[in-house]
């Protein structure tokens, strides 16, 4: 909504440094500047900010960004909203793209008059403004008809939920008949908004081509993703029905798997509790957040991922998984273990509660209150001890047959754990429980001890870093520097990895974006791969550049790098044709090889 050109000034116009300074103190430590983390719990400062390269990182979370995100996570604003607070600091007004939704009138429902949907006419895929759009004026529809609603009304009454509670989720309401959105898309029937509002996941069209309303007589919870825009809803049926709860499908713009309900809203109220509990259900955050437990979020009808856990973890050092504690709940608990192993780190902490049988957190928390609630959260399992509870379940351990099934089922996840110290300790308390000594469980785990794993230095760290993760540390911190370079040095290239799949993609951006490259821009790159498959990837390396001695030579260290590709290159063209037979070559490639030879 708001043109690129103007994000790219406002951010070349005010300084990260102050911006954060104004939220949280920062103290000059060398070229940097440094704090305790705002998004986690530290007693000694890893949040670096560099202000000549305008980016945040903090070394313990991995929170990353510019001051535009910064914002939107620190204060909870969506992207336009930082932008605003940004602008409006810095003297400066928001103007929006001509054309664009943003600067049409509100009232305006009908896609096919607008311009820039049209330029996607006859394609497939349509914008994503046109998307946000179409699930914007839905949800101000939704929210309109459960105030029209007495029906709706009285089932939330009976939920307890409050007419304050339900606005401030944005709670509304989808009516039973079968085409309600017609009265607010007036050209509900035409080619263009159909393939919007399909597209969007608002309706449904059959295999006769005729529409209908996905969303019907269903309680509406707006899904919102982490700048704040709502990309999805969850629907639950008022009447007797199935399914009970229906979400939005796979779009574009939603991705269930990946998404969590209220991490939005929640992330201040996170941070300040550090920890976050994790529900089943959408009332059972609502309910909570009624009776001022705000820290929560909810899966969206899937099993927890590794992807949620990720995203957590980022937000606070404690995750308290709490399910029902029937079989669904403790079959959904061990999904939710297994997808965190891998991400866990030392200093983390997971655990799980089971509330009593035939209670969920929305009853529970109704029927005995905040304080009871909160005592049980203090009696969560840990994940640690909740690991072996689950393995041993159904096991005889008395038996050397229990014992052996044991170590099988613990071998793959025990695998999976990174964490030095965490790892240690499952493997004593398996040890333990087999009745195994340390060093012949290692040798069946085939996990090497952590006293055993050598621990690598600078020197050694910096060999093992590729030429193309130089190459991209060197063009995020000089973006001045890919006008040098010869991309015929890459795209011969046989290797197929990330890193290259990442440069290609910085490539298309400063072809696209050349006014970066060409001025002397103080801009963090990374910040324009926010939807970016490379993103982390990006983040990552650019905050390598964080501790980057500029005295040694940025074009210096250029130069070898070109040197370098160019001769891995002659050596996989000299490779290619001496696989050939000397009878098979051409007297060019005879020449070539020659001259490959005698340029080694």
């Amino acid at each position: 909504m708001i043109p690129q050109s103007f994000i790219h000034d406002l951010l070349n116009r005010v300084d990260i440094v102050d911006t954060i300074d104004r939220h949280v103190p920062l103290k000059k430590a060398g070229a940097n500047f440094v704090a305790c983390c705002p998004f986690h719990n530290e007693k000694t400062p890893s949040f670096t900010v560099s202000q000549a390269k305008q980016f945040y990182h903090c070394f313990g979370c991995g929170a990353h960004g510019n001051v535009i995100s910064f914002l939107m996570e620190y204060n909870g604003l969506s992207f336009v909203e930082a932008v605003q607070s940004l602008a409006g600091y810095a003297g400066m007004e928001v103007p929006v793209l001509p054309g664009n939704i943003a600067s049409k009138n509100r009232s305006s429902n009908d896609f096919s008059q607008n311009p820039e949907f049209n330029q996607y006419h006859g394609n497939d895929e349509v914008s994503a403004e046109e998307l946000m759009h179409a699930m914007q004026i839905a949800t101000h529809y939704y929210r309109e008809q459960l105030k029209l609603s007495e029906k709706a009304i009285a089932y939330l009454k009976k939920r307890g939920i409050s007419g304050k509670t339900a606005a401030r989720f944005a709670i509304g309401y989808a009516p039973s008949a079968w085409q309600n959105l017609e009265a607010v898309f007036p050209d509900y029937a035409s080619e263009n908004t159909k393939k919007v509002l399909a597209q969007a996941g608002l309706i449904i069209i059959n295999d006769d081509a005729k529409q209908y309303d996905r969303f019907r007589d269903r309680i509406m919870f707006p899904i919102l993703n982490q700048k704040g825009q709502i990309t999805g809803f969850g629907g639950r049926v008022i009447a007797q029905g199935e399914p009970k709860y229906l979400n939005s499908p796979e779009t574009a713009l939603f991705a269930k798997g990946q998404e969590l309900y209220n991490l939005f809203s929640a992330r201040r109220a996170i941070r300040e509790a550090n920890c976050v509990i994790v529900v089943e259900g959408y009332m059972d955050v609502i309910a909570l957040s009624q009776h001022g437990i705000d820290n929560v979020v909810a899966t969206l009808g899937t099993a927890t991922t590794g992807v949620h856990v990720q995203r957590l973890l980022r937000q606070t050092d404690n995750i308290i998984f709490c399910f029902d504690g029937d079989k669904a709940g403790r079959k959904a608990a061990r999904r939710a273990l297994e997808n965190s192993l891998e991400l866990l780190t030392d200093g983390k902490y997971l655990g799980f509660l089971f509330l009593p049988e035939g209670a969920d957190p929305d009853s529970y928390v109704n029927q005995y209150g905040k304080e009871s609630f909160e005592k049980q959260i203090a009696q969560a399992v840990p994940l640690s001890e909740f690991f072996f509870k689950e393995l041993c379940s159904g096991l005889k351990l008395q038996t050397s047959e229990g014992r052996a099934k044991l170590v099988k089922d613990a071998k793959p996840l025990l695998q999976r754990v990174s964490a030095p110290a965490l790892s240690l300790i499952l493997k004593r308390r398996l040890a333990e429980l087999s009745d195994l000594a340390d060093k012949e469980l290692d040798s069946l785990l085939q996990i090497k001890r952590v006293s055993e794993v050598k621990k690598i230095g600078n020197n050694d760290k910096r060999q093992t870093v590729t030429l193309y993760r130089r190459l991209i540390r060197i063009l995020l911190d000089d973006p001045s520097l890919a006008t040098k370079l010869d991309r015929k040095l890459l795209v011969k290239s046989n290797a197929k990895n990330e890193e290259i799949a990442a440069l290609e993609a910085l490539f298309d951006f400063f072809d696209a974006h050349p006014h970066l490259i060409e001025n002397d821009s103080v801009f963090s790159i990374a910040g324009y791969f926010q939807d970016s498959p490379f993103r982390t990837l990006l983040e990552n390396i650019e905050c390598e550049t964080l501790e980057w001695n500029h005295s040694a030579g940025v074009e210096s260290e250029f130069s070898d790098i070109l040197k370098k590709l160019r001769l891995m290159q002659y050596k996989e063209r000299i490779t290619e044709l001496q696989s050939k037979s000397l009878h098979m070559l051409s007297d060019e490639e005879k020449k070539e090889l020659q001259q490959l030879v005698k340029n080694q």
